[in-house]
Formats: structure tokens, C-alpha cells, sequence
């Protein structure tokens, strides 16, 4: 068993799993201002009152295990990109502080409200900027970084910061249409395909235009061991876009929030595939971005107790407060 393998699969599928959760309730922030009824922000905030804290654990949790696992990588992008991770962690804060100041105002909700959609949106797209400038590439010199202190800001990570923008959005409006009922899920159906068609239009963008600044990543997607890996990829978002049609259509209640999250697992398979075997991308592998392998067995031990007890508790949250949310229910504090 490669170790060094191992705790890239921890900290790949703590990602996904922080871009799925926290995904959709940073999704509701931004489509907030679709729908000004108070009584519907209420409802809508409820809908994920009982969880969205906990969705962080796995942001710390990836955070964490990177400076564990891979310290090279954890210090060369927090100086590569320090100032959208602040940007980001500073939305977060402002979320969670409208989240719970919001609950009690009167005078100032208003102003909350529009807290709470500017840190939501504000953090989804500096994560994807942050993810942008990590895919083009972090510059360095004798094993650190030695870029520009705005490197990260470029019309292509401008672009994948809009492109997570319209997925964060996409989760939300599906995870509000599992959750809600009556007018108010109506009207989310009918926002569901425009949505999923701005994210295909993304999708499409980010896909042409990586492989045309990066030429290692076209001499790989283009070559003969992997074409023929890459070429289904289309044709699955293209199914996955057909079925969300139908279940825009067809007012399903759960499949949309499924088929969006089929959307992001693509867009992230395609991800690692083009990064791989690379901890930074076309300059240092996994394996020489390691901890040494006696650290990594050591800590490999603590993950093996905590990831199934922070797994359990999720689960166990989502069940509990399963079902359709309705007015006066699940409120929050």
C-alpha cells in the first residue's frame, strides 16, 4: 500500500465532499436574492440550519490533513494564494455571523440578508479563483513560491470563480427543491435548467480554455493513453444534463439535487485526472511533496479513527432532519 496515495485519496474525497455540502448551502446565500419574501428566506435558511455548520468540518478537515501530509503544498499555496484564501475565510465568517445574527434581528434583517449573499457568494467564487490559480499553475524557485502577490488574479481564474458561482448556485436551488413544497418549490424548478445550462456553458469554457494555456495538460488529455479515458466525459455531463431537463420538467423532488451532484463529481474526476500525479501541478509530484512516510503511517492511524466518527455524525444529522422543511419548523438560533 502507497501511503503517500492513500492520503491523497483522504484529502481528495474531503474536498469533494466539502464542495458538495457546504456547496449547497453557500448555494442558497446566492440565489437569495431571487426570492425577497421574508417568510421564504426563513424557510429556506431552516432548510439547512440544522447542518451547515457541520459542512465546514470537512474544509478544516482537508486543511488540516494537507499540512499532515503534504507540508510543501500546504506552504507554498497558502503563500501563492494567501489573499483569496483570506477573502474566502472572511465570507465564511460573515455567513456564519449573518446566519445566526439574522435569526434575531428586526430592524437590520435586511441588512444580514444581504450579508449573508454577499459571504456566500463572496467565498464561492474566491474558492474558485483559488482553484483557478492552482490549475494554471503556482510559479517557484529552490522549492518556494516565487510569484506575484496578485499572480492568482487572471481572466481564467476569474472565469473558474464565476463557474463555482453557478455550481454552488445549481446545488442550491436543487437541495431547496428536495426540501421545499408548494409555490415556493415551483418557482425553483423553473430555475433549475437555466441554471444547469449557465454551469454547462462554464463547464464548456474551462475545459477548452485549460488545455490551450497549459500545453502539458493538452499533450496529456490529447495522448494516446489517456483520450480515449477523457472522451466519455462530454458525453456524461451531456446525459446528466438531458436527465436534469427532464427533471426540471417533470418537478422530481430529489433526482435534480442527485444530478447535480453527479455534475460536480465529473467536473472533479476530470480535475484529478488532469493534476495527476502532481501535488502542484507540472512541478512536484505527490511523492516529492510528502511528509516522510513514518509520518504519514503515524497520522494515517488518527484518520483511520476520526474520519468514520465525523462520517457518522454527518450522516447521522442528515437524518434526523430529513424530509421537507415547512414554516415553523427546525428553527434556528
Amino acid at each position: 500500500m502507497d501511503v503517500t496515495v492513500v492520503w491523497a485519496a483522504i484529502i481528495a474525497l474531503g474536498l469533494l465532499i466539502y464542495v458538495v455540502l457546504d456547496g449547497f448551502d453557500l448555494g442558497i446565500g446566492i440565489v437569495f436574492p431571487l426570492f425577497p419574501d421574508e417568510r421564504e428566506r426563513d424557510l429556506m435558511m431552516n432548510t439547512v440550519a440544522p447542518v451547515w455548520d457541520g459542512n465546514e468540518t470537512w474544509l478544516v478537515l482537508g486543511g488540516a490533513a494537507l499540512f499532515g501530509a503534504f507540508p510543501i503544498v500546504y506552504a507554498t499555496v497558502l503563500s501563492a494564494l494567501y489573499l483569496p484564501l483570506v477573502a474566502m475565510l472572511v465570507c465564511l465568517i460573515l455567513r456564519g455571523v449573518s446566519f445566526e445574527i439574522r435569526a434575531k434581528a428586526t430592524r437590520t434583517k435586511h441588512l444580514w440578508d444581504l450579508a449573508f449573499i454577499g459571504g456566500s457568494t463572496g467565498a464561492a467564487f474566491f474558492q474558485g479563483i483559488s482553484l483557478g490559480a492552482f490549475i494554471q499553475g503556482i510559479p517557484l524557485a529552490n522549492g518556494e513560491f516565487s510569484g506575484e502577490a496578485f499572480g492568482w488574479l487572471t481572466p481564467f481564474t476569474l472565469l473558474t470563480g464565476l463557474g463555482l458561482v453557478a455550481t454552488y448556485a445549481l446545488l442550491g436551488c436543487c437541495w431547496l427543491v428536495a426540501k421545499t413544497e408548494g409555490d415556493l418549490q415551483r418557482r425553483l424548478h423553473r430555475l433549475v435548467w437555466p441554471i444547469t445550462v449557465v454551469l454547462i456553458a462554464f463547464i464548456a469554457a474551462v475545459s477548452i480554455w485549460t488545455p490551450l494555456q497549459e500545453p502539458g495538460v493538452a499533450a496529456r488529455w490529447f495522448s494516446a493513453q489517456w483520450f480515449h479515458r477523457m472522451l466519455p466525459a462530454p458525453f456524461l455531463v451531456a446525459a446528466c444534463a438531458y436527465m436534469m431537463r427532464r427533471a426540471a420538467r417533470d418537478r422530481h423532488h430529489t433526482r435534480p439535487f442527485v444530478l447535480a451532484m453527479a455534475f460536480v463529481v465529473l467536473g472533479y474526476a476530470g480535475l484529478l485526472a488532469t493534476l495527476w500525479p502532481y501535488a502542484i501541478p507540472s512541478s512536484v509530484t505527490l511523492w516529492q511533496a510528502a511528509a516522510p512516510e513514518r509520518s504519514l503511517t503515524f497520522t494515517l492511524t488518527g484518520a483511520v479513527v476520526i474520519l468514520p466518527i465525523i462520517l457518522a455524525y454527518t450522516m447521522l444529522g442528515y437524518w434526523v432532519f430529513r424530509g421537507k422543511v415547512r414554516h415553523g419548523e427546525h428553527r434556528y438560533h
